[in-house]
C-alpha cells in the first residue's frame, strides 16, 4: 500500500500546473539551441544570384542534410511558440497583459514567417532543385534571402514587448532594458539590409549573423529572468 502511495505521489509532480510552466519557462533555450544545431547541421546556404552548379550542389548534393536542418528549425519554431506563451502569462500576473498580447501576436508573426521559409528550403532540397529548374531554384534561393531579412520587424517585436513588459512589470533592471532597447533598434536594422553586396546585404555579414546573434542572446536572457519567478498558481496549464 506504501509503495503504490509513493508511485502516486511521484508521478503527480509532472501534472502539476508549476512543473509544466516551469518547463515552458526553459522554452527559450531550447529553442536558442536548436537554433544553434539547425544552423551548423544546415550549412552555408547559396547567396543571391548563385550559380546553377553552386545551387545544384547545396539543395541537391546535401539534400539530406538539408532535410535533417529543417527538423531542428521546426523544432525551434515550436520552441519559441512555447517560450512566447511563457512570457505571455508572466507578463499578465504582472499586470501587463497589453505586452503579453503583443509578444504572442510578434511570435505568431515570426513561427509563420520562419515556417514558410523552411517549407521552402524543404522543397528545393526535397525535388525541386533535382528537376534542373534553374531559374525556379535560384529564385525561391533568392526569397529565402529576403524572407529572412523581413524576419526582422517580428523579431524586433518580440524583443520590444519582452523588454518593456518585464520593465514595466520591474522584473528587470533599468540597465538591462536599456540593453533591451539597443537590441530592438539592432535587430530592426537588419530589416534594411537590401544592399546588393557586402555587409549590408541579404545575405551580408549583419544579416546572417549580427541581427540573429542579437536575437538568440536576448532569448537566453529573458528565459534567465522567467526561470527566476516562481510558477503562479494556476489551472490554465
Amino acid at each position: 500500500m506504501s509503495t503504490s502511495t509513493g508511485t502516486t505521489s511521484s508521478a503527480s509532480v509532472y501534472t502539476t500546473p508549476a512543473f509544466w510552466e516551469r518547463l515552458w519557462r526553459t522554452a527559450g533555450i531550447q529553442s536558442v539551441l536548436c537554433f544553434i544545431v539547425a544552423y551548423i547541421v544546415y550549412g552555408r546556404q547559396p547567396q543571391v544570384g548563385a550559380s546553377a552548379d553552386a545551387l545544384a550542389a547545396f539543395y541537391d548534393g546535401d539534400r539530406m542534410r538539408v532535410l535533417i536542418a529543417a527538423v531542428f528549425y521546426g523544432l525551434a519554431v515550436l520552441n519559441l511558440m512555447w517560450f512566447a506563451g511563457a512570457l505571455r502569462t508572466t507578463l499578465a500576473d504582472a499586470g501587463q497583459d497589453g505586452w503579453g498580447a503583443a509578444a504572442t501576436a510578434s511570435s505568431a508573426a515570426l513561427g509563420a514567417l520562419f515556417l514558410l521559409l523552411i517549407a521552402v528550403v524543404a522543397a528545393l532540397a526535397y525535388s525541386i532543385a533535382g528537376s534542373g529548374n534553374h531559374m525556379l531554384t535560384s529564385g525561391l534561393n533568392d526569397f529565402v534571402w529576403a524572407g529572412f531579412v523581413l524576419t526582422s520587424f517580428p523579431r524586433a517585436m518580440l524583443i520590444m514587448a519582452a523588454a518593456f513588459g518585464l520593465w514595466r512589470a520591474r522584473l528587470i533592471s533599468n540597465a538591462l532594458f536599456a540593453g533591451g532597447v539597443a537590441a530592438v533598434v539592432l535587430v530592426l536594422l537588419g530589416g534594411t539590409t537590401w544592399l546588393t553586396g557586402g555587409f549590408w546585404a541579404p545575405d551580408g555579414v549583419y544579416s546572417r549573423f549580427v541581427s540573429p546573434a542579437i536575437g538568440l542572446v536576448w532569448g537566453m536572457v529573458v528565459s534567465g529572468v522567467l526561470l527566476t519567478r516562481s510558477p503562479a498558481t494556476r489551472a490554465g496549464w
